[in-house]
């Protein structure tokens, strides 16, 4: 047993996979299941219906009283998929549970997503409408946020992820609409565009302006620096002044000047990635700025947690340090752990014979998700466990008002003929 309980915090986290597993199994049918639902409003802003597409959490119960962060992620119709590829894999340890919005750029993306009017672009001629960004940002601002938050459980903690023109987006966002959202990860940002018009521009304002509170992510795929020289790398491209080469150095001449503004409070960080190229950094990018936005969720002290020797009360302590983290970050107060993480950690310790610290993580359970009915349940296998049916057949009892399952109304059944 003691051999188990000091185990590295890997068989800890499939242990808790496990137990995760059993607890979504076990919600009812009320749930609403994982997948992407499409939805779309009429904006009054360009007179006709707006497609997007919504990403729900697996736990997410429309009658529950929890709500979520939301992140937004331009061309949803491409990049949905891989936000909800990062999002499945790196939630509970790095990321909290999310809603995702994938917004609609299949039509004028150029027009909507750029920042200012250009009439050539790279020598040539450009004739495709343009210089649309602060239409766009009206309608994200006043129509589709306000459309989601009353639609769905939503808090005022949101993230904007773009790619290319829509990095460009972003970028531009954070400067001029900050109040728009929390965290903003740029991918390959179209820096170039307008000779570069945003960049200087970004330059005064984040030598001036104050961003506290604010994240930044910026990426550079840096595979191609320049289509017609493959001698061309990170180390000699700002050397280089033509028109090829543009694009990657204004990225990166942004990402310098920004690393180096300490005043203004920014939460900055930018990462090139050598063997990407343009289509296939959104991957990465998507992951790595995620982590690093959510760098504060990240679990603190797992080893303490799996130690037979901490007591109840310094878990009591660790769970009350992080409930004060999140609520320092996300601005409001939140459970010190993910749902599943608290009956993963449960059960873990009822396996292990430390029942009273079960106990507590169980009752942290009902008292953070109240509205889960398998956080009834789990308490109620507690109380079996120690053979006190009467408040097994308490708990299990609210579980079932709570889910209408069958299996949560054999249980009471069962303990009604124990007590």
């Amino acid at each position: 047993m003691n051999k188990i309980l000091s185990s590295t915090f890997k068989v800890i986290l499939m242990l808790l996979i496990s137990f995760s597993g059993y607890s979504q199994s076990s919600k009812g049918n009320y749930y609403l299941n994982h997948v992407v639902k499409s939805d779309s409003l009429y904006s009054n802003t360009f007179e006709t219906h707006k497609k997007f597409w919504i990403q729900l959490p697996e736990n997410y119960n429309p009658d529950s009283s929890e709500k979520y962060p939301v992140v937004y992620i331009l061309d949803g119709s491409v990049l949905l998929s891989t936000l909800e590829t990062v999002q499945s894999n790196y939630w509970g340890h790095y990321l909290p549970h999310m809603i995702l919005v994938g917004i609609s750029n299949q039509t004028n993306r150029t027009r909507d997503l750029t920042t200012s009017k250009i009439k050539t672009r790279r020598g040539s001629a450009f004739k495709q409408d343009t210089g649309g960004a602060e239409e766009f940002t009206k309608y994200i601002k006043t129509e589709l946020i306000p459309y989601i938050d009353k639609n769905y459980k939503t808090t005022n903690y949101r993230t904007l992820i773009g790619h290319s023109y829509g990095g460009l987006f972003t970028i531009n966002m954070l400067l001029n609409h900050s109040e728009n959202f929390k965290n903003y990860i740029a991918i390959d940002p179209s820096l170039d565009w307008d000779n570069q018009k945003l960049l200087k521009e970004a330059k005064q304002k984040l030598a001036i302006e104050n961003f506290k509170g604010k994240s930044l992510f910026v990426s550079l795929a840096a595979e191609q620096l320049h289509m017609m020289d493959e001698t061309i790398t990170t180390e000699n491209v700002m050397n280089n002044t033509s028109e090829f080469t543009l694009f990657g150095r204004s990225i990166i001449e942004f990402s310098r000047f920004a690393e180096t503004q300490n005043e203004n409070q920014l939460n900055f960080l930018w990462k090139i990635y050598p063997e990407d190229l343009h289509g296939t950094v959104p991957l990465p990018s998507i992951r790595d700025g995620l982590v690093f936005i959510f760098k504060w969720f990240q679990f603190k002290n797992p080893p303490k947690y799996n130690n037979p020797e901490t007591t109840v009360d310094e878990i009591k302590e660790m769970l009350n340090e992080q409930t004060n983290i999140y609520a320092k970050n996300f601005g409001y107060t939140v459970p010190p752990m993910l749902e599943e993480m608290l009956n993963g950690y449960g059960y873990m310790n009822l396996q292990m014979g430390q029942p009273q610290k079960a106990k507590l993580f169980f009752e942290m359970g009902v008292k953070y998700y109240p509205d889960s009915a398998n956080a009834y349940d789990s308490l109620s296998e507690y109380y079996e466990s120690q053979e006190d049916y009467k408040n097994a057949l308490k708990f299990i009892t609210k579980a079932y008002e709570l889910s209408g399952s069958v299996n949560h109304k054999q249980r009471m059944i069962d303990l009604k003929s124990k007590e």
